[in-house]
């Protein structure tokens, strides 16, 4: 079978495992005991994550410092792309790209609602691609609010609030932070640096998905967008776009396209080393 084929097969087996069985069926790791956070298991085996994975790809002349303000593209020239995924809402389309990722070595970059039980279901298979680096991780805020409508105080509850669960979750502080809907302005850009998000990631691609749509949709979206230098933003929330991960690897392959993650081209300092235990939250600031 050709490689491209065989991408297309994958994937789909893939996509079709995850959305009919769901998360509990993805992977060995369980849920800790009494239905709190998640929280790293030193004794837990770690998922297989391929050997393309657990090598950082070369971009450029190396990763930079994140930048303070917006990012919305790749810097350089190399035949790179982001593929940023928001939200959260369904557990199963969660389940299906952490799959996706264990299985082919595709990078990706996750920017959670902590408030959608998604990420808690799918930790225990998440958590490892998380520690390999072959996922990054970013503050999407805690339940999705046009952040330009808060004032101070609601807008630091919210970013703390998902401050706080992908730490006792995943065990990551981050960089980076996207404002739901792209909403942002000065004041809030300078809440969330103040928080230790200085980066303001945005897009200049997107899957389209931010409504329920056809997978012909989802599939010419990517054929537009999935070009050098992009960062691509998708959701995880309807079906839909788990049943065109073969186009998608496929559109990847044709065009000969490398995924990165944002930490991969912008350092991200304040992550947890691989290995480490996480006890609890994070130090307050």
């Amino acid at each position: 079978m050709h490689r491209r084929g065989f991408l297309l097969s994958l994937a789909g087996g893939l996509a079709a495992a995850a959305l009919g069985h769901g998360a509990a069926d993805l992977g060995a790791g369980t849920s800790p005991p009494g239905g709190g956070p998640a929280v790293r298991n030193p004794a837990r085996p770690a998922s297989p994550v391929s050997l393309a994975a657990r090598r950082a790809p070369v971009f450029g002349t190396g990763p930079v410092d994140p930048p303070r303000g917006v990012i919305s593209g790749l810097p350089g020239t190399a035949p790179a792309l982001a593929l940023t995924i928001d939200d959260g809402t369904n557990t199963e389309v969660v389940a299906a790209f952490v799959t996706l990722a264990a299985r082919t070595g595709i990078r990706l970059t996750f920017f959670p609602n902590g408030r959608y039980r998604s990420w808690q279901d799918n930790a225990a298979e998440l958590r490892p691609l998380v520690d390999s680096g072959q996922v990054a991780l970013g503050n999407h805020t805690w339940s999705h609010p046009d952040v330009t409508t808060l004032d101070d105080r609601a807008l630091t509850d919210e970013i703390r609030r998902n401050q706080q669960f992908l730490w006792s979750t995943y065990g990551v502080r981050t960089p980076f932070f996207r404002p739901p809907y792209g909403a942002h302005n000065a004041r809030t850009d300078a809440v969330a640096a103040d928080l230790g998000h200085p980066t303001i990631a945005l897009w200049n691609g997107t899957l389209d998905d931010g409504t329920v749509v056809l997978p012909a949709q989802l599939v010419a979206a990517a054929r537009r967008w999935f070009t050098a230098g992009r960062i691509v933003s998708g959701h995880a929330n309807p079906r839909p776009v788990a049943s065109v991960f073969g186009e998608l690897l496929g559109l990847l392959e044709e065009r000969k396209l490398q995924t990165v993650t944002l930490a991969d081209v912008w350092t991200a300092p304040s992550a947890r080393p691989a290995g480490a235990q996480v006890t609890g939250p994070a130090p307050g600031r």
